[in-house]
């Protein structure tokens, strides 16, 4: 994880949905992680957490801004450390937050005009 914040020009957001296989109880789903090196290698030097919960009966939603050069091993290191104990979904994100105070902005300009 990096200590740096990634500049936001010259970065992306990467939503990790890391699904737990509830075919394995935690304690092997831990053991699994532990072997992997799960917890010391994701995710890989470079990259930012910008958010990481748990949502029950889902798994876990990691959030991360890195490099867009990060992007390959970002993949690689859930390929090598996270298969076997969840299943993954990725989506691009971005933060939505200025843009909605913007348009919340721009409304209550048009409303009062």
């Amino acid at each position: 994880m990096s200590a740096t914040r990634a500049d936001p020009a010259e970065s992306m957001m990467l939503t990790v949905f890391l699904r737990h296989d509830q075919s394995q109880n935690l304690e092997q789903l831990q053991s699994r992680l532990d072997d992997a090196g799960w917890w010391q290698h994701f995710p890989p030097a470079g990259c930012e957490v910008v958010s990481w919960v748990v949502a029950m009966g889902v798994g876990q939603i990691v959030t991360l801004r890195l490099p867009a050069a990060l992007l390959a091993a970002v993949n690689v290191e859930l390929e090598r450390r996270a298969w076997g104990v969840f299943h993954t979904d990725f989506y691009p994100t971005y933060d939505f937050v200025p843009v909605r105070e913007r348009l919340a902005r721009e409304s209550g300009e048009r409303r009062s005009a």
